[in-house]
């Protein structure tokens, strides 16, 4: 009876989180941490007790990642809340005791107990970083990519998109009928609340439009892609997939890039005539 209701509550939890929408890979991740507190434990997981809870997370996690600990925090507690919601009635009557989560207020691990004050950069501070950034490309040993990283950091700096969801477009993302100044097809935005990717239009404003085009007319012909497919990717790699054409650039790689400018731009632009860079004014 034990086994074969451990078995079913955790079925039902793990549909229950793919009935709220979330994505596949969250509600792996939240069964993978479930299952290696229950190794632990040694027992069902509505057993456990706060002083369990202190143990777990004081002694047994206490030099894990932050991350991995608040990870493991968050999917215990909204395990226990599926209990007390669909099963509360049936734990009582196998264990005769009432199902209470084993982490509260004071021994639930967070994030960061300091707060944390970010400081955005000005308009100007911005514009001496992609004015220096773009004069600086000829110097490049490789131009095309080096090119691909400065159009997505002013992407970024332009529209709001996030890095993760600038990698993921693809050429026919770039709708320029819509709109005045045309508009993206953002299909990997960030959802709340991990419920996986919230697709939504962005209008190329700010001049986006312009970089943009200049991007895909004089850079974007030196990767060696399939400009006929619905998946070219609009910011490539230079690495290839099987086919031989290139593949998605990853989003390490334009992070690096941007935080390499940052540390370059206090020591000045380098003053170089780019006839071909797209037009800010």
């Amino acid at each position: 009876m034990g086994a074969a209701f451990e078995i079913y509550v955790l079925a039902g939890f793990v549909l229950a989180r793919a009935s709220a929408g979330l994505t596949d890979s969250t509600i792996r991740n939240d069964a993978n941490h479930l299952e290696l507190i229950r190794d632990w434990f040694g027992r069902p997981l509505w057993e456990m007790q706060p002083e369990d809870g202190n143990v777990y997370f004081g002694k047994v996690l206490r030099d894990a990642r932050l991350s991995t600990r608040t990870g493991r925090a968050a999917a215990l507690t909204v395990f226990f809340r599926f209990l007390e919601l669909r099963h509360r009635v049936e734990l009582h009557n196998l264990t005769g005791r009432v199902v209470e989560c084993p982490l509260d207020e004071v021994n639930r691990p967070r994030l960061s107990v300091d707060p944390q004050l970010r400081v955005p950069p000005t308009v100007e501070e911005i514009e001496q970083l992609f004015t220096g950034w773009r004069e600086e490309l000829l110097s490049y040993r490789k131009f095309a990519p080096a090119a691909r990283n400065y159009a997505v950091a002013r992407l970024v700096a332009d529209v709001g998109l996030r890095i993760n969801e600038a990698r993921m477009l693809d050429l026919d993302d770039v709708r320029w009928e819509l709109g005045r100044f045309g508009k993206l097809n953002v299909r990997h935005g960030k959802g709340s609340r991990r419920k996986g990717p919230k697709p939504r239009l962005v209008p190329l404003i700010n001049g986006t439009d312009r970089s943009l085009r200049w991007f895909i007319e004089d850079v974007l012909g030196l990767f060696e892609l399939d400009l006929s497919s619905h998946r070219t990717p609009l910011f490539p790699s230079e690495r290839k997939n099987a086919e031989g054409t290139c593949t998605r650039a990853t989003a390490d790689v334009f992070r690096r890039a941007l935080s390499e400018s940052g540390r370059g731009a206090s020591s000045g632009p380098v003053m170089l005539s780019l006839p071909w860079s797209p037009d800010r004014r």
